[in-house]
């Protein structure tokens, strides 16, 4: 009889630390992180080598965990998704593999901030469009200033050819990280 009360105090005890927001996060953004590998993969195999610039698979992950739990999750979401992706499967190239990372840092911390003001849809559109503005700078700067080099990556280009993305970016992601808050009981932190 006292082992099954302290097996129901062990299981108890279990389930409080996976219910805890500490535990949430963590295996929020763990879980992210994977789908930001996977995703990619996905897409490529479905639609070809063009899908990631088509359908900004990785982004997804990014603005989700982003708008669920915050700029640190979402920057680890950023640089694990993007690292473990090119060591698994060699994508994105190596030349740009620096620039995605900025990218997609860029949109977590300004999606993470704007959230904590705007609702997830104001926060989407201004980072989707004050995101793209900071990359170009920071494209321009890495360019022009420091002389990397360009492998021919235009944001122009990237805006056009992303525009099915982003159009999945503005019809999901709000809708994910909502359900997902209210499931996980989360707030925005």
């Amino acid at each position: 009889m006292m082992e099954k009360v302290e097996t129901i105090k062990k299981q108890k005890s279990l389930l409080e630390i996976f219910s805890s927001r500490k535990a949430k996060y963590i295996i929020g953004t763990i879980l992210l992180s994977g789908i930001g590998i996977a995703l990619p993969r996905v897409f490529h195999v479905l639609a070809g080598n063009s899908a990631g610039a088509t359908f900004l698979p990785m982004h997804l992950a990014v603005l989700i965990a982003a708008l669920t739990f915050g700029a640190i999750s979402s920057s680890v979401v950023a640089g694990s998704s993007i690292v473990f992706s090119y060591l698994l499967t060699g994508m994105p190239s190596l030349a740009r593999l620096p620039y995605m990372l900025i990218e997609l840092l860029i949109y977590a911390i300004l999606v993470s901030v704007l959230n904590k003001k705007f609702n997830s849809y104001v926060s989407l559109i201004a980072t989707i469009v004050l995101g793209r503005i900071l990359y170009a700078g920071v494209l321009f700067v890495a360019i022009n200033w420091v002389g990397l080099p360009t492998y021919g990556i235009s944001v122009m280009e990237s805006i056009k050819a992303g525009l099915p993305g982003i159009a999945i970016q503005l019809v999901c992601v709000p809708f994910i990280a909502k359900v997902m808050n209210e499931r996980l009981n989360l707030k925005n932190d």
